[in-house]
């Protein structure tokens, strides 16, 4: 009876271990099977902010032929300009006044003709400020300082230069919206598929850029997240 009962629990261990072995070669096979079975996507967040930031960097130029009178002429447009600007709400710490850079043509070697004016003076007041409203606003009614007799110069290198400055504060949201939209992507090639999507494997920090919206409006900027994640799938 003893025995019988013996080998009825060796048959019961048994048969309980060939069960466990069962599942774990099921569990093995499994992982096998979907180790590679995997999606990449990307994720895409967009959005247009206007821009917080302003560099308005205001030429103007004087030629001629005797220095004291070119740089009287500069002092009053630089002051007659300065007044503008604060009498409209810019303040001191707001405006940069630069050198003025003075180009004797007389001594440019590679030129075989003496100029009518021998001196060119450039002038440039820059204007930086957060208050991107009002100083588009001044941008704009810059003819009023033509009417003084003060011609702004347009320069390639001294344009007007819109920024923004906030990125690091909306990134998180935008992340957040590119992962939301990969894991949507994924979703739906995992149910064309046939199969489900599992967890993140792998994902990167994403790319980012600022850009302007268009040629006319570069106030207002278009902010661009993409990243890219891996699923497993099962």
């Amino acid at each position: 009876m003893e025995k019988g009962k013996s080998n009825i629990i060796a048959a019961a261990i048994i048969a309980v271990g060939i069960c466990v072995l069962g599942f774990c070669l099921k569990a093995g096979i499994d992982n096998f099977v979907n180790k590679d079975r995997r999606v990449t996507v990307k994720g895409l967040s967009e959005m247009e902010m206007p821009a917080d930031k302003v560099t308005w960097p205001i030429v103007t130029k004087e030629t001629g032929n005797d220095l004291q009178e070119l740089y009287a002429s500069i002092n009053r447009k630089q002051s007659a300009i300065k007044s503008f600007l604060t009498s409209n709400g810019i303040s001191e710490k707001e405006i940069i006044v630069n050198a003025p850079r003075v180009n004797d043509r007389d001594a440019n070697d590679y030129s075989s003709q003496r100029s009518t004016d021998r001196y060119n003076v450039t002038s440039v007041i820059t204007v930086t400020s957060t208050n991107v409203e009002r100083v588009s606003d001044l941008v704009l009614r810059q003819g009023e300082l033509l009417a003084r007799g003060i011609a702004i110069v347009e320069s390639y290198d001294n344009s007007i230069m819109y920024e923004f400055t906030s990125f690091k504060d909306i990134k998180p949201k935008m992340m957040d919206e590119a992962i939301e939209n990969a894991k949507k992507t994924a979703n739906q090639f995992a149910e064309k598929s046939g199969l489900k999507l599992n967890k993140i494997e792998t994902a990167d920090q994403g790319y980012f850029s600022i850009d302007d919206r268009d040629v006319n409006t570069p106030q207002i900027k278009k902010l661009r997240v993409v990243t890219t994640v891996t699923y497993s799938l099962k």
